[in-house]
């Protein structure tokens, strides 16, 4: 596919994986990322910008810099996040509540906000922003990240009836757990808050899938790569989970 796609949170993780397989398929990409290191191991030919998605005038910086350089954008991919604290919600800090919204929710919002207008002047685009099982089910001892999770599927949904009459599609990818650095720090700290060891966590999760297994990062780019495509054309405001298909989001082990 051609198209120009920029994607926050772009220089690890799912990020990466989502910048790899758009580029992989011929698209122009742009990643923002707060981790300049990260930045500086990326692709040399990727369009790289250190920026905070939950900082308004970085962000309309960034929006700014794309309609001057690129004169547009084809496919957002909103996928910063954090994953927050782990704990009984009467043990979290509300400091620590709003800056899990802040970079979930709120910088999916201004991503939204800054895109909107660029994708409704050229009639055409995609928005996919990256929630979680957690927004489907909620999660025990993680409930900023739930509360946000949840939120970016109603922006997403509202998102898609805004700018549907526009061309602009919207739509939400679910992840379950993925395998790497950043669900290894969930697991240690879920397993301290539950007095389990780190295997029985992983082994919970895995097992709360019918398939038995967590995913990789290259099975949500698939499905972004797909969700940005023309054979998506009629897809928008719909939340679809890459998980394995949970059928249990709190298992006991």
């Amino acid at each position: 596919m051609s198209g120009r796609v920029l994607i926050t949170a772009g220089a690890s993780g799912v990020g990466r994986a989502m910048a790899e397989a758009f580029d992989a398929v011929g698209a122009q990409v742009w990643v923002v990322d707060l981790d300049a290191e990260a930045l500086g191991a990326c692709p040399s030919h990727w369009k790289r910008s250190q920026v905070d998605v939950a900082d308004e005038p970085s962000v309309a910086d960034l929006f700014a810099e794309i309609a001057a350089q690129w004169g547009g954008l084809d496919t957002l991919c909103a996928n910063a996040g954090i994953a927050g604290p782990t704990a009984l919600v009467e043990d979290v800090a509300l400091d620590e509540w709003r800056a899990c919204l802040a970079v979930n929710l709120e910088g999916a919002f201004l991503c939204a906000k800054y895109a909107a207008p660029i994708l409704k002047r050229q009639g055409s685009g995609a928005i996919i922003i990256t929630s979680s099982t957690a927004g489907q089910y909620g999660y025990p001892n993680r409930a900023p990240y739930a509360a946000a999770k949840w939120g970016v599927i109603g922006l997403a949904k509202t998102l898609a009836m805004e700018l549907g009459p526009h061309g602009v599609r919207c739509n939400t990818i679910c992840p379950g757990a993925v395998e790497g650095p950043r669900m290894e720090g969930v697991l240690a700290r879920e397993a301290n808050a539950k007095g389990m060891t780190r295997d029985q966590v992983y082994n919970g999760y895995a097992a709360g899938t019918s398939m038995g297994r967590f995913v990789e990062g290259r099975d949500i780019a698939d499905m972004a790569v797909f969700l940005a495509s023309d054979a998506a054309r009629l897809v928008s405001g719909q939340v679809i989970a890459v998980d394995g298909h949970t059928v249990n989001p709190d298992p006991k082990i």
